[in-house]
């Protein structure tokens, strides 16, 4: 019996138009570093705070703790300004399967490699309310925990947040990779989506339960009626 469903965000549930990859990017070549495709990629869905460290090091710069909290404020400064010209919204079908999961008694729960500070104004304007009554049951974001994914921190924190004990009884992922390795290290059932930039055969390289096409298709692999209520 599933008894809680623990999402990411961006590329996920929520559609960011890609303005996270170029923020971060922007902000690890500002001091000098390269930036090759496919370590960006692999570092989506991660702290993004230790995702400017990693980058820096693998572009050939040396990642100062002071350097790096700098680039983290660019970077959470690069972000604000390219939400605001184009705000994120709710990916095609991801609120509706949301509500129907909350609709059956399963609760929701999203975590991020986002701070709490940007998170906050995302959920925000997609009216996304945290609590009794409202769409998610909790939310956790990487700079609550002792370190953000592929660790299963956020998964467990959501657990503890919603009362839910048995990792059998829980599903997690997202698409990027270290949404599935987090999931696989905190015991519970792997989904991947495939929403962001990652294909099929990308994901399924990894431990997974399900690879779909989006959010919007768990309430229908669940067995639960895909309308809203």
């Amino acid at each position: 019996m599933i008894e809680l469903v623990v999402l990411d965000m961006a590329g996920t549930t929520v559609d960011e138009h890609g303005d996270v990859y170029r923020a971060l990017e922007d902000a690890v070549t500002a001091t000098g570093a390269s930036v090759d495709r496919a370590d960006l990629q692999a570092w989506m869905g991660a702290d993004k705070a230790e995702a400017i460290a990693a980058l820096m090091e693998l572009g050939g710069i040396r990642s100062d703790p002071r350097i790096v909290a700098k680039q983290f404020d660019i970077f959470r400064q690069l972000l604000a300004l390219r939400y605001e010209a184009n705000p994120p919204v709710a990916l095609p079908g991801a609120e509706e399967a949301l509500r129907v999961l909350k609709s059956r008694g399963i609760k929701v729960g999203l975590t991020t490699g986002f701070s709490r500070g940007v998170a906050t104004p995302i959920l925000e304007t997609l009216g996304w309310g945290i609590g009794k009554g409202q769409l998610l049951d909790a939310v956790v974001t990487s700079d609550e925990v002792a370190a953000g994914r592929p660790a299963p921190y956020m998964i467990h924190r959501v657990m503890e947040a919603t009362g839910v004990h048995d990792v059998r009884n829980v599903i997690a992922g997202g698409d990027t990779v270290v949404d599935l390795k987090a999931a696989n290290n905190a015991g519970v059932q792997e989904l991947g989506v495939l929403t962001g930039a990652l294909g099929r055969e990308a994901l399924e390289q990894h431990p997974h339960s399900w690879v779909l096409e989006g959010v919007k298709d768990l309430p229908k692999v669940l067995g639960l009626t895909l309308v809203s209520q």
